[in-house]
């Protein structure tokens, strides 16, 4: 997940090392990679430190395809948070459903290039700590974020990207990296990324494309969502 470390509010997961728990698996998402299209995955971990507002800080971890191949990418993550390899009966039946909730020690870690920030999970183990984290009951799945609205229980800032309608959130990206994404596939680190450094260029361009209007209307609708109002009480 990477972000421009000049992004303003839009900052990524502190460094850490300690305990962190499993609040979402991303619904699949066909994208294109250097081998043609794969579908993609991700989960997504509350850890143990908090933001000014009180809101847990969460980190995703690399996209993954759901394959447990020896030359997968997910095998190793998997073996490393369980501490131990599945079971032949256990992948049958695997179900990725059943990780939400579940505990982990991990460190995350800032890579920097170029000017932008990565916030990555560089080691993930099996959780032994005394007081295991639990989920904080405010994250919006992806999978809900198309009918979410703040009040909801969802992260009402960095963690929820969504515009007014589910339309908005459909919006798909035609720039950079991400090209071929919708808004609400992003993490919130890659969405603050466009506000930061696509939408400004854009809003000054004379002759906006039709991609260009529907866009910026998306991220213009995702800004005005993660100003707090007058309401908004902190959890």
């Amino acid at each position: 997940m990477k972000i421009k470390s000049n992004s303003g509010n839009f900052q990524p997961c502190p460094e850490y090392t300690g305990s962190a728990v499993c609040v979402d698996v991303t619904p699949l998402k066909t994208v294109q990679t250097q081998f043609g299209p794969k579908e993609k995955f991700r989960f997504v971990f509350e850890i143990g430190e908090t933001k000014d507002d009180g809101s847990p800080w969460c980190v995703w971890s690399a996209p993954f395809t759901p394959s447990y191949h020896e030359n997968s990418a997910l095998r190793p993550f998997l073996r490393k948070w369980m501490g131990r390899e599945l079971s032949a009966d256990e992948v049958k039946d695997f179900d990725t459903e059943n990780l939400l909730g579940r505990t982990a020690h991990i460190t995350v870690i800032h890579e920097h290039s170029d000017g932008e920030i990565y916030a990555n999970i560089a080691l993930i183990t099996p959780d032994k700590s005394a007081s295991p984290l639990k989920p904080s009951g405010k994250f919006v799945r992806m999978k809900d974020r198309a009918s979410a609205t703040p009040g909801n229980g969802g992260y009402r800032r960095a963690e929820q990207p969504a515009g007014e309608g589910g339309d908005l959130l459909a919006t798909k990206i035609h720039v950079g990296k991400c090209k071929g994404l919708e808004v609400r596939d992003l993490s919130p680190e890659q969405v603050g990324a466009l506000v930061a450094n696509w939408l400004p260029t854009a809003k000054a361009n004379a002759k906006p494309t039709a991609d260009d209007k529907r866009l910026i209307a998306a991220l213009d609708s995702w800004q005005a969502a993660q100003k707090p109002a007058d309401d908004d009480v902190p959890y």
